[in-house]
């Protein structure tokens, strides 16, 4: 009998080359394979870190439409296609080192328009396949200038070798009802990447381990402002304010006690380790278990629809379905052949 294995879960905070999706892939594989040789079997990344966080969002008022239109059409140059060859470029380095990714991305719907952005988890197995993404269901305030909302259907939990790994992104974690729905499909390891930063974040983080019994990796860019480039012009015009950090970052790793096991990490880039006893993920729940026997399923009902909203549904045709013979506006021939005497036309 095989029994389960001491694993380590890694935060990396960093930044990306901004809105540089090729360089961001390149930069990403690299802190992959950095984790991975420090024992790390999870690497769980900051939100919307492929190719960049649109931070503009907070700075350029929404009226102001042609410079948020030259900006995110370089945002959606940049982003990515699931699969494509960012993801396959992903999956080969997880592959190479045998380690799960968690990773933020802004995502094209290419199987839509293929000109709308969402942000987007993206889980890639131990084994580099892609396991599936989940689309961020509310982007907050001015997000929304960006990022359309995600239909629900692709949350989920992933069981790895390790234990079972689920996410929500930024704000959705104060979503009491997604909470629940993973902790309802036995997560482990909750995983947080965010843009959110500062005390009441923190305690956010905590607050999740306490009441899921989960480790949590809550993880954020560490952005300062010489890392956005010069060339872009709304840094100029509407960030010359801003001087230092962005943002700080913070990211932590809190246990299934809500203790903060590692970080927070501030104003630097690094990899926060943690490591995990197989026991820490069912001990605590002898004394509270949400979904479990501290739920009361005949008090309180949870229904999820798992119903995909697709841009466009191609219904074939079947035998024995009417077929139009015309589908233009009918000639004057037309109606002479189907009415010849003029049967129920109006007047004379």
């Amino acid at each position: 009998m095989s029994h389960p294995k001491a694993f380590r879960l890694a935060a990396v905070q960093a930044s990306s080359p901004y809105l540089d999706l090729d360089a961001s892939v390149e930069k990403a594989c690299g802190l992959i394979e950095e984790a991975a040789s420090q024992g790390a079997s999870l690497a769980v990344f900051p939100e919307a870190f492929l190719p960049g966080y649109p931070v503009w969002v907070w700075f350029i008022p929404p009226g102001h439409t042609h410079p948020l239109r030259e900006v995110y059409a370089l945002l959606h140059a940049n982003s990515v296609a699931i699969p494509g060859p960012a993801t396959e470029r992903l999956g080969e380095a997880a592959a190479d080192c045998g380690i799960a990714v968690a990773m933020g991305v802004n995502e094209r719907n290419a199987e839509g328009s293929d000109a709308t952005l969402y942000n987007t988890l993206l889980y890639v197995g131990p084994d580099g396949r892609v396991l599936g993404k989940h689309r961020k269901l509310i982007p907050t305030a001015g997000e929304r200038l960006v990022w359309a909302q995600g239909d629900g259907s692709d949350l989920e939990v992933y069981d790895l070798p390790f234990g079972k790994v689920g996410g929500l992104l930024c704000w959705e974690n104060y979503m009491p009802l997604a909470r629940y729905t993973l902790s309802a499909w036995g997560e482990q390891i909750h995983v947080a990447p965010t843009w959110d930063r500062g005390e009441p974040w923190i305690s956010t983080m905590r607050h999740i381990g306490k009441e899921s019994r989960c480790f949590v990796v809550g993880v954020c860019q560490a952005l300062h402002i010489d890392q956005i480039p010069d060339h872009l012009s709304f840094k100029a015009k509407y960030l010359g304010g801003v001087q230092g950090w962005v943002n700080p970052g913070l990211s932590v790793i809190v246990d299934p006690d809500g203790k903060v096991v590692a970080g927070p990490l501030k104003e630097e880039e690094g990899i926060l380790y943690a490591d995990v006893e197989p026991h820490q993920l069912v001990g605590p729940r002898w004394q509270l278990d949400t979904a479990g026997h501290y739920a009361r399923p005949d008090v309180f009902e949870l229904r999820f629809h798992r119903r995909p909203a697709p841009f466009i549904q191609s219904i074939a045709a079947e035998q024995g379905d009417p077929v139009e013979a015309s589908v233009g506006p009918e000639s004057a021939s037309e109606k002479r052949e189907r009415d010849p005497g003029g049967a129920g036309r109006e007047g004379g």
